[in-house]
């Protein structure tokens, strides 16, 4: 979605047009779901906050500046979001993980998956993706989100996150090279 596309989807937002919001919801919601996620580490919490997000965007559309580059405004408004998130409820997620924690030996004898199975080889196949993205940082991973997911430019994410063009383009290269070394060629 081009900048003109989506002050126009914007102005629609601010007439009271659902097709605006669901139009930049279309066009964006992986790009913001990955900045969510990247930030909270929780699959339920950034779902979540991602929905926050867009209602969030309707509630202040008003408050976007026409012409101020949607892709970093949109992207700082979704890591705030979720830092805020993390801020009120990190206390809360620690005690839930440490309960899903003591009940995890119980669901291992639940049920037992054949080696060969299809279910299996995706299984191994996810693994080695969450295996490679784990030997990225968490910085690292965000600028590697908003260049791929979200087809921002170099100079887009610097600005997002306010930190030099050369900080975020080393980052990226970083995060490609370690990627290649588990075999993830395509894409970048």
């Amino acid at each position: 979605m081009t900048d003109k596309e989506f002050d126009a989807a914007m102005i629609k937002i601010r007439q009271g047009d659902k097709y605006g919001l669901q139009e930049i919801y279309e066009a964006y919601i992986s790009l913001i779901y990955a900045i969510v996620k990247d930030v909270v580490q929780n699959k339920e919490s950034a779902e979540d906050i991602t929905s926050d997000f867009f209602i969030k965007l309707w509630d202040k559309a008003d408050q976007y500046k026409i012409g101020g580059g949607h892709k970093a405004w949109m992207s700082t408004v979704a890591r705030n979001m979720a830092i805020d998130y993390l801020r009120k409820y990190k206390k809360e997620e620690a005690r839930e993980l440490a309960e899903d924690a003591e009940t995890e030996p119980e669901r291992q004898g639940a049920g037992h998956i054949r080696q060969d199975s299809p279910v299996e080889r995706e299984v191994l196949s996810d693994m080695s993706v969450k295996e490679a993205l784990s030997s990225l940082g968490e910085k690292e991973r965000q600028i590697l989100n908003m260049k791929i997911l979200g087809d921002m430019t170099f100079k887009e994410i610097a600005k997002s996150l306010h930190i030099p063009i050369g900080t975020v383009t080393w980052r990226y290269n970083s995060a490609v090279k370690k990627l290649r070394r588990y075999g993830y060629e395509t894409g970048f």
